[in-house]
């Protein structure tokens, strides 16, 4: 059911866990009621497998809509195509998948139209978080699709054996990492992947770092700041122990996981799915817990991951292009599918407390509930986080900086400096009036 391993270990985030997991309406505004009155013609892009059963759905239910579903690349490749169409002119979609964290970015293009006046209507029937980072007032350029809460999923066998118990605060994670590997040094508690921008951004945001802020042209870049340097001090104190290994996303982490070289994984709610393909000689002895806490009075996540549909604003029909973005989202058969066919972690609110979804049991996580754990979490997740309008270079400056350092560049704070000055540059290049 995986993808080939080479794609995998490019990358491991949701997009490539998908290819193997098979404002208010006025008057003068075009109103929903409009849409399909003629036969018209759009197109869709995605890279979502096996995403023509839904849009048939869709077909069925529009008559008068026909619908031309592309994949145009997988993520990356995608955007590079879409910003090759913008800056043509022509040959764009009038919808695309979109990652959350990106939306800002093709934001600075003016190239999403705004649906508020289709999509608010729809707005309670998503988790905060999701309708946040799609949103700005009434203003909405994107509809959630998916998203990716975290939650730590971890090996019960080895821990009992041990006598660890499942840590709850990231002090006991280290001491339990510490005891681990002391108690045998071929297990580790876990394997840190700085070499995902993505899985180290969502630790990050939990821990309370907010590297951008924005106000028009101008951004507070703080991405060396006192969260970021005690963020990294806990990690390069593990890394110096011998206690955590790092080594990304390699042939041999897989192979760790599932002959028990790591105890645990810090991952998304995706990843339960992703890691039963992959780790399946080690069925029935995974489980999954709450992300650890900085703090023990409260209880706050964060996201990995995740994805929308957004309309294009060249779209010659943008009310029968919301109304796919709105209706692929939304329509309780579509989304139900979602999460049985492609295994998507819905951000709709009726399927994260349905009984089917939060209570579904695997056998592979020895029949526990695992979804209700990452429920919890996509009610937790703090909504006070800011994507950069340039996440792509931000995302690849901490892989190569935090990497550097893991080679012997410096210590993991060092790579935080060297990230702030290239990003604040790169902003001052794209027209940015930097704050410090």
């Amino acid at each position: 059911m995986g993808p080939d391993l080479d794609i995998r270990l490019r990358r491991l985030d949701r997009r490539r866990f998908l290819i193997g997991a098979a404002g208010v309406a006025t008057a003068n505004l075009i109103a929903p009621a409009a849409v399909a009155q003629e036969k018209v013609k759009l197109v869709l892009w995605s890279w979502l497998p096996d995403f023509q059963l839904q849009v048939d759905m869709f077909r069925r239910a529009h008559p008068n809509i026909e619908v031309e579903l592309v994949n145009a690349g997988q993520g990356t490749p995608q955007y590079a195509n879409l910003r090759a169409g913008l800056r043509a002119g022509s040959g764009l979609p009038d919808v695309v998948n979109m990652e959350f964290q990106f939306i800002s970015s093709f934001r600075q293009t003016d190239a999403f139209l705004d649906i508020g006046q289709w999509a608010n209507m729809h707005k309670d029937k998503f988790t905060a978080d999701s309708w946040q980072q799609v949103s700005e007032g009434d203003a909405v350029y994107a509809m959630p699709w998916d998203s990716g809460p975290m939650a730590m999923i971890y090996r019960e066998d080895i821990l009992q054996k041990h006598g660890i118990a499942v840590p709850k605060t990231w002090a006991e994670f280290a001491d339990a990492a510490v005891r681990l590997h002391a108690a045998d040094a071929n297990v580790y508690l876990t394997n840190a992947t700085f070499s995902d921008g993505g899985w180290t951004n969502a630790l990050l945001w939990q821990a309370g770092w907010r590297p951008v802020r924005r106000n028009g042209t101008e951004l507070t870049i703080r991405i060396n700041d006192s969260v970021a340097k005690n963020f990294a001090a806990y990690w390069q104190a593990l890394l110096d122990k011998g206690a955590v290994e790092a080594r990304g996303i390699t042939t041999e982490w897989f192979t760790g996981l599932d002959q028990g070289r790591y105890a645990s994984w810090l991952g998304a709610g995706w990843g339960p799915v992703f890691l039963a393909g992959v780790a399946k000689n080690s069925s029935g002895k995974w489980r999954a817990a709450d992300l650890p806490q900085w703090s023990e009075d409260e209880f706050v996540t964060s996201n990995w991951g995740g994805s929308t549909l957004a309309v294009m604003k060249t779209t010659q029909h943008p009310a029968e292009a919301a109304e796919l973005a709105t209706w692929l989202t939304t329509d309780p058969e579509a989304t139900k599918l979602y999460t049985t066919k492609q295994f998507l972690f819905p951000t709709l609110t009726e399927i994260l407390e349905s009984e089917a979804f939060a209570r579904h049991r695997s056998e592979f996580y020895g029949n526990q509930a695992v979804n209700e754990v990452f429920v919890k979490s996509s009610k937790a997740v703090d909504l006070d986080f800011e994507w950069s309008p340039f996440q792509e270079f931000f995302y690849q400056s901490m892989s190569d900086e935090l990497g550097a350092s893991l080679g012997g560049k410096g210590t993991l704070g060092d790579a935080f400096d060297r990230i702030q000055a290239s990003v604040a540059a790169y902003a001052e290049e794209q027209g940015f009036t930097v704050l410090h």
